[in-house]
Order: structure tokens, then sequence, then C-alpha cells
């Protein structure tokens, strides 16, 4: 998410999306729930947040994930033996080779889970810019945005039926 002045020390600037704030880096079930969540400044490395995110889904869902499915940030070997510590093998979904310049959108296989619930959080105005100061506001505020998306969901489950 993008920062503003008011997000103080823990916006970092990231240059290869030329952007300063933070990143929220998640993992997310088949069904787009949230499972596990860290924050880091967005100059931090995607690869270096892979033990803490497995540990903490590990964690969550009792032992139980073996495979995630993940984008080309979280390539090479640290994160994969990271991942394999916590008992879960990572599988990097890649753009297809044979498309060339990117031309559009392209669905990629299980990757738009995550991208979907990142679309679902962008309907949060809170979550639309980085104005907290402290990155535990930020993982408290994405926390209560995703709790609000599985109340809303339930809630027209029970009246859809």
């Amino acid at each position: 998410m993008q920062s503003t002045s008011e997000s103080g020390a823990h916006a970092g600037y990231d240059g290869h999306k030329r952007r300063k704030g933070a990143k929220v880096h998640v993992a997310v079930d088949t069904l787009g729930q949230l499972l596990a969540m860290v924050v880091t400044p967005a100059n931090e490395q995607e690869r270096a947040q892979v033990a803490e995110l497995a540990e903490q889904v590990q964690t969550v869902t009792g032992d139980s994930v073996e495979l995630a499915d993940v984008d080309q940030g979280y390539t090479g070997t640290d994160p994969a033996e990271a991942a394999s510590a916590h008992g879960i093998q990572l599988e990097v979904v890649k753009l297809p080779d044979a498309q060339g310049p990117r031309k559009g959108f392209v669905l990629l296989p299980k990757r738009w889970v995550v991208e979907r619930s990142f679309a679902w959080l962008a309907r949060f105005r809170r979550l639309a810019r980085d104005y907290e100061r402290l990155p535990q506001t930020v993982a408290g505020l994405t926390f209560l945005a995703f709790t609000c998306l599985l109340l809303s969901q339930l809630i027209h489950l029970a009246f859809s039926s």
C-alpha cells in the first residue's frame, strides 16, 4: 500500500515497484480467507517473509498445509528451505513463457485467489493508503477488513438459502 508522510518509520521504498510504504504479505485458503499475515516496510524482500508466514499458517491450521502456491517474488532456494522447515512445499506460479511481452490480463491458475483477496481489501478506504505509524495498526485494520468480508459472506449465505 502506498504511504503518506504520516506513516512514519515503518514505511520503506520498493525501487522495483517505485512505491514508498508498507507491504502486506498474506496467506489465504482456497476461499480467499485470511490464514496469516506479515506487514513489512516496502523495501523488505518477499523471500525473507516466508519462514514467518509458514510458521503462522501451520500454527493456525494445525500443521495441515503441505503445498502453497506463491508468486514469482518467492522464488529461490532460501524461501523453499524456509517453507520446507515447516512442512510446506512452495509451488511458484509463473507467467507463461510463450506469452512474451505482457499483452493484457492473464488469469494465472490458483494465484487469482490471492489477487482477489487483495482486490477485496482495496474496497476499504482506510487500507488504500498507509496513514498508520505502526505496522501493528496496519495488520489490525487488515484483519478487521478480512473479518468484515467473512461476516458479509456468512450473511449472504444465511439469507440466500
